[in-house]
């Protein structure tokens, strides 16, 4: 690697995006920022852009390319503008990147991601669904390419912490149990049952701890990231989905714990904010300074702890069920809540009917086995085909 690392964002205008730039522009000295891509914020972009003068800038259509690239020219900068996803592609795997941040939502991110696996970069794992759709597929990529992968979500980077650093022998042979994958409850933990009917996109965007877009906002109300998580956690840490289990800690100040066979349990805590997992990332497996504040325990003053209902959370169990059924039915699960997600979003759908929708799909179509990445595409677009049709019956 170069003295300062050269480090793709993509997604640079969500709220990963924004605190990774702001990680890097903490310590010019280390890090310069080689490109970033945004898809709808365009004009966020833009100003991103003129602070941190990328080589290169990526959006999704030619439109915004030519818009973006004359009012960039205006402004004195030599950043060059690419289009679409062989743009995302391009800035993932280019020779001059050593580090990508891989913080695209949804199915959207797979294939960037993929190419920066591919090409060996240091990859920075903030796009779950890369994972969630293609477990099997992208751990051997990283495996063939000596790619370097660490998580970002909180919970996966606590985890990453709290494991031994020969951790890849195995979670029995390094005396693991299990792992316990911390969850806030999100805005709806208290909500009587029946008033979830009747909730809307604003009360379930309003998370109570974290700062997020609003799709994982809403997957956070219905507890979908954490099976999404726990997915995810399968295949980082090579465990079976019943060594996961999921822990409703309100405070957000245990991001995960690693439960050992000798009886400890090594947690690890901070204040609930995303650059701290970033920070450790960018320099692991060294530290710096992430600008988070030291966490006041005197000040937090209690923790507590209690077991999701999955009753109140029918997500957690329709993810679980993916897990063990592996193939294409993760594939399926995500797409379909994707679909489900916009669609409550959009105020065409109930928050309740998100889990309704998601297992009317995942029932409709039996589970595929998944030897190709067309097979992963093949499943994702099935699953929005019969989500669509559900959307279209109701």
């Amino acid at each position: 690697m170069s003295a300062v690392q050269q480090v793709t964002v993509l997604g640079a205008t969500g709220s990963i995006g924004l605190s990774t730039l702001d990680v890097i522009a903490r310590h010019p000295e280390r890090y310069s920022v080689f490109a970033l891509t945004g898809f709808s914020r365009l004009a966020e972009l833009q100003v991103l852009c003129v602070q941190h003068r990328p080589r290169y800038a990526v959006v999704p259509d030619d439109a915004s390319a030519l818009e973006l690239q004359s009012n960039l020219r205006a402004a004195g900068l030599a950043t060059e503008v690419l289009v679409g996803e062989a743009g995302l592609c391009a800035v993932s795997a280019d020779a001059a990147v050593d580090c990508v941040m891989a913080a695209i939502v949804g199915a959207a991110g797979l294939k960037p991601t993929l190419a920066a696996v591919r090409a060996g970069k240091k990859v920075l794992l903030a796009n779950k669904e890369a994972l969630v759709m293609s477990g099997a597929l992208f751990m051997q990529a990283v495996k063939q390419s000596g790619a370097v992968l660490l998580p970002i979500d909180s919970e996966h980077n606590a985890i990453f912490q709290c494991l031994p650093g020969d951790y890849a022998r195995g979670l029995q042979t390094v005396g693991v149990r299990r792992v316990l994958l911390t969850a806030s409850g999100g805005p709806f933990r208290e909500t009587p049952l029946a008033d979830l009917e009747c909730v809307t996109p604003e009360q379930a965007c309003a998370h109570p701890n974290w700062s997020m877009g609003r799709k994982i906002s809403v997957d956070s109300a219905s507890m979908m990231n954490k099976g999404l998580e726990s997915i995810e956690a399968c295949w980082l840490f090579d465990a079976r989905p019943e060594q996961i289990e999921v822990v409703i800690h309100r405070q957000s100040v245990i991001h995960s714990l690693v439960d050992y066979i000798d009886g400890s349990v090594l947690a690890q805590l901070g204040n609930p904010d995303m650059r701290t997992p970033i920070a450790h990332a960018l320099a692991w497996p060294e530290r710096i300074d992430s600008g988070v504040s030291p966490l006041d325990l005197f000040a937090v003053g209690r923790l507590d702890f209690e077991r999701p209902d999955e009753q109140r959370f029918p997500c957690l169990r329709l993810a679980r069920e993916a897990a063990q059924a592996g193939g294409s039915a993760p594939a399926m699960l995500n797409a379909a809540n994707e679909v489900a997600v916009e669609a409550f979003l959009q105020r065409r759908i109930r928050f309740v009917d998100i889990a309704r929708m998601i297992e009317s799909v995942l029932n409709a179509q039996p589970v595929q086995a998944v030897e190709a990445l067309d097979a992963v595409f093949a499943a994702d677009a099935r699953a929005r085909e019969l989500a669509g049709q559900w959307l279209a019956g109701r």
